[in-house]
């Protein structure tokens, strides 16, 4: 396990007094009812009232790190293991692969800054650079190295960031359709200089929120990642569009986004990186990894076949058996 690792396993993982785990860090009570009224008044999730239903909810967890009060999840004993999730999404979207990686790694996944429940920083400090720098505070807070990390979309680039930056080691970073390259498609168009001239309206994110109170638009949505997700995934991501706050962090981040200089970096890159393609991806297309692997020679490439953007709520067995081999606990050959 990693320095300060065991430590940080303990504290993460306390429980109350009747042995359930603590949904809360020191200090939170007194906080909490001010936190809600400010996340309340930014139209953004209130864990006391949106958290109810919330998957593993009993893993939830708060903290301030780098000036930013985080919601993340702990889960499970063994080395420990970072969740990054992509733009638009939480830590709903480990529903399934969180209990699963649990049995092998203590499990972290934090919902980034102005998403699901993590408050909302200024606007410029959404890009990449200023990502990585929060979950960097995130983890020095919890005293946490991560052994393995894995990231979704541009988590995934959070983490390439953060490792070609020094600030992670891990044995391996595992990219699930990692936006890692200038994105062209749907995906491209959501970045483009229109779309981050529309994320600065603050007028857009409750447009956009109200829109998505017709189901049909989150169809559209979840259709264009080519993967089909179980119910209880498509609900929360409609309540998610339908928040006003956590639109407004989505699309500032696309705002602020700009991949050109770690493509430029990604030879340097020191860390393994394997890169999990999805064949139906209509967002990060399979062709993105083969990009990054001309790039990035020493890049492994896994493809999945008939499986989408979000190929870890399709198939969350599949990626946790992906993952446990980046990490040395199954035979190469057995994903």
């Amino acid at each position: 396990m990693a320095p300060g690792s065991a430590r940080t396993a303990g504290a993460v993982t306390d429980r109350t007094a009747d042995g359930r785990p603590a949904a809360r860090s020191a200090g939170f009570e007194e906080r909490s009812a001010a936190s809600s009224r400010r996340r309340e008044m930014a139209g953004g999730l209130v864990f006391e009232r949106d958290g109810r239903d919330w998957p593993n909810r009993e893993a939830s967890r708060f903290v301030s790190a780098g000036g930013v009060r985080f919601h993340f999840q702990v889960a499970g004993e063994g080395p420990p293991l970072l969740l990054l999730h992509g733009t638009g999404a939480s830590t709903h979207s480990w529903r399934a692969l969180l209990p699963r990686l649990a049995r092998h790694f203590t499990v972290i996944a934090p919902d980034l800054p102005g998403h699901g429940f993590t408050d909302m920083p200024p606007l410029d400090r959404l890009s990449l650079p200023a990502m990585a720098d929060a979950v960097s505070a995130l983890l020095q807070t919890l005293e946490l190295e991560p052994e393995i990390a894995v990231g979704h979309s541009a988590g995934a680039a959070v983490l390439v960031r953060m490792g070609l930056d020094k600030r992670i080691a891990p044995k391996a970073i595992v990219s699930l359709a990692g936006a890692l390259l200038p994105l062209g498609g749907f995906a491209g168009q959501m970045f483009s200089p229109i779309a981050k001239l529309m994320a600065l309206n603050p007028v857009v994110p409750q447009l956009f929120a109200w829109r998505a109170s017709n189901p049909a638009v989150i169809e559209r949505l979840l259709d264009q990642t080519g993967s089909r997700i179980d119910a209880e995934g498509a609900a929360i991501y409609a309540r998610l569009a339908r928040t006003r706050g956590h639109v407004a962090g989505a699309l500032g981040m696309m705002a602020n986004w700009d991949l050109r200089s770690l493509e430029a970096d990604l030879p340097r890159l020191t860390v393994p990186l394997v890169l999990v393609a999805g064949g139906t991806d209509r967002m990060v297309r399979a062709e993105v990894a083969y990009d990054v692997r001309r790039r990035l020679p020493s890049a492994e490439v896994v493809m999945l076949r008939g499986l989408g953007h979000l190929a870890h709520e399709e198939r969350p067995e599949l990626i946790a058996e992906i993952i446990e081999r980046a990490a040395g606990l199954s035979p190469a050959g057995g994903a």
